[in-house]
C-alpha cells in the first residue's frame, strides 16, 4: 500500500479539483489496511459513493469539502462553502463525483503497480 500511495502522490495534479482526488485517493487507501484492493472494499459497505459521502464516510462539513475541492477563487465564490457549488449539485454530491474519481485513480494506479511488479 505505501508504494501505491507514493505513486497517488506523485501523480500530476495540476487544478484545485485534481488535487482534491488525490487527498480522497490517499484517504482511501487508508480505510483498505490488508484486504484486497477492489471497488466494492473501497466503498466499505456503502452502495455508491453518493451513499458513501452521504453516510459521513467522508469529509461531512460543506465548508472542509469545498476547501479540499476548490480554489481560492472558488471558495470565495461559494462563500468558503455557504453556497452549493452549482445548481445541481450540493457538497456532498459534489463529493461523491470527487470519491468516484478517487476510486478510479487508486484502481488504475494499482493495475499499473501491478504491471510494473510483474
Amino acid at each position: 500500500m505505501k508504494e501505491l500511495t507514493k505513486l497517488i502522490e506523485d501523480s500530476p495534479a495540476r487544478s484545485a479539483w485534481q488535487r482534491g482526488v488525490k487527498s480522497y485517493a490517499v484517504d482511501l487507501l487508508d480505510d483498505v489496511e490488508d484486504r484486497p484492493l477492489t471497488k466494492e472494499t473501497l466503498l466499505n459497505g456503502a452502495d455508491d459513493w453518493s451513499a458513501y459521502s452521504y453516510g459521513g464516510s467522508a469529509l461531512i462539513y460543506d465548508a472542509h469539502i469545498a476547501e479540499t475541492l476548490c480554489t481560492p477563487s472558488e471558495l470565495k465564490k461559494t462563500r468558503n462553502g455557504e453556497r452549493n457549488p452549482n445548481a445541481s449539485e450540493t457538497w456532498l454530491d459534489c463529493q461523491g463525483r470527487a470519491l468516484h474519481q478517487a476510486c478510479s485513480l487508486v484502481l488504475r494506479l494499482a493495475r499499473r503497480l501491478e504491471r510494473i511488479r510483474a
